[in-house]
């Protein structure tokens, strides 16, 4: 291999190769569920530079992972633990390559990191909406790759529906330019969306062309208390119908998941009492602040006297509307906090939400009796962030290791029967693997192999991944 690594090092120079030493910050996932050793880690500064990277892959069959900012959830951008797969970093290629206002898009390279691009288009005057918790660390390179969602697809869709063109480099070393800025293009297969969420298997996406929006006039946030996870559903209605396209936003966060909150982030302010669920809820108004304030005054007050919520809290600044944004987003650290967990993320008709809980939290724990469960997420689009926390006082990684199969057998199981996917946003990975091949239709797993055939076919591009 020291042959391989010397024309490595010749292709990117010694900037751009890391090779031995400590590389745990891209062999590791970001839950520390599957470390793994890379043979280097290569990082080039151009597209032309990946390309010649591959190709060089190709030539001494090395498998190769494309990484972006390694902050997914599934172990789909990590190396195995064998030590002969380059991890193919995207981190140097981050130049913004032009914004094109009146067109209303932005194009950028693959390692630009999420909160910078959001950056960009607000010295424009616009907006990206892609926004999750990761964004300060997440590349747009990984968003696509993954069709990550976030806390605004209510409004704006997933990463999918926020991008119209992508430069990838192919599995043979080829360059697509496919930076294409228009909104109809009908001239064949969508080369596009089969990259996007292909979590690397099929290629390496080296730039975008992105969706650009005006920016609000006004933005309202606020908490609201509801008994049952059928109120949270009647607000949502409510916002709906009232509000339309401006509802950018509507989380929710069960009682157990900010109780967490509390124990770990005490200095964490809960403005609202406890409650069975809270609403996180947000208007982005095109109009002006004194609209978006009657509108949401309006919704809060008729959801109050039908009896919908029983307390509202509503941000009176920015500052406290970053606040309630960061009790949501912190959950997940909080159950770090409390030890490992079962994590599910999963997604439903939004009308088959309340039956699922129901009927998933009576089979956990009849099963598995004391067993905590964190529920939370995007109730407005359907994605729920099930998690499944260990009984007090049981040791979290035994009780993972012991009972981790028969719960999600449990969860996925209800899911399914009420029509939904064990896979909201989060992607396949190596994580879910196992659960793609039981659960997917076979004969979209037959076409969805055939392609990986196709357009990998030495199996190079981030093997044991997705399939």
């Amino acid at each position: 291999m020291s042959e391989f690594v010397q024309a490595l090092r010749a292709l990117v120079g010694e900037a751009g190769l890391l090779c031995g030493g400590d590389l745990s910050a891209y062999e590791l996932d970001w839950r520390r569920r599957f470390p793994g050793r890379a043979l280097a880690v290569a990082s080039p500064a151009t597209t032309h530079e990946v390309a010649a990277v591959v190709k060089l892959c190709v030539a001494h069959g090395v498998a190769m992972v494309p990484q972006g900012g390694n902050t997914g959830l599934v172990g789909g951008s990590t190396p195995d633990a064998t030590g002969a797969q380059l991890v193919l970093s995207l981190r140097r290629m981050n130049q913004v390559r032009g914004v094109d206002a009146a067109n209303l898009t932005l194009t950028v390279e693959a390692g630009c990191v999420l909160q910078a691009v959001q950056a960009v288009a607000a010295e424009s005057g616009l907006l990206f909406p892609l926004s999750l918790a990761a964004q300060g660390s997440c590349t747009i390179g990984g968003n696509l790759a993954s069709n990550a969602g976030g806390t605004q697809v209510l409004r704006y869709g997933n990463a999918r529906e926020l991008c119209l063109g992508l430069e990838v480099v192919t599995a043979s070393g080829e360059i697509w330019n496919g930076l294409s800025g228009l909104r109809k293009d009908n001239t064949g297969y969508d080369l596009r969306n089969l990259f996007i969420g292909s979590e690397g298997t099929l290629g390496v996406i080296t730039a975008a062309t992105l969706k650009l929006y005006a920016q609000p006039q006004a933005q309202m946030t606020a908490l609201a208390a509801c008994a049952s996870l059928e109120a949270a559903l009647e607000l949502l209605r409510l916002a709906q119908q009232r509000a339309q396209a401006s509802l950018t936003g509507f989380e929710v966060m069960n009682a157990f998941s900010l109780a967490l909150l509390s124990k770990h982030f005490p200095q964490m302010q809960q403005p609202l009492g406890g409650s069975a669920w809270t609403v996180l809820l947000e208007l982005s108004d095109a109009e002006s602040e004194l609209h978006a304030k009657a509108l949401f005054e309006g919704l809060l007050e008729a959801a109050l006297e039908a009896g919908v919520i029983s307390d509202a809290a509503v941000a009176a600044s920015h500052a406290q509307a970053q606040a309630m944004w960061h009790l949501r987003e912190s959950i997940p650290l909080a159950q770090a906090q409390e030890g490992l967990n079962v994590k599910h993320d999963i997604a439903l008709p939004v009308s088959a939400i309340p039956n699922f809980a129901a009927a998933t939290d009576l089979a956990l724990e009849a099963a598995f009796p004391g067993v905590r469960l964190v529920n939370f997420g995007h109730l407005g689009d359907g994605n729920l962030h099930y998690n499944v926390q260990a009984p007090e006082g049981v040791e979290p990684q035994a009780f993972l290791s012991r009972h981790e199969a028969a719960i999600n057998a449990i969860v996925y199981d209800a899911v399914a029967v009420h029509g939904g996917s064990f896979s909201a946003e989060h992607g396949i990975g190596q994580l879910k693997r196992a659960e793609l091949a039981a659960r997917k239709d076979p004969v979209a797993l037959q076409m969805m192999h055939s392609i990986k055939k196709a357009l990998d076919p030495q199996g190079l591009m981030n093997p044991g991944r997705l399939l």
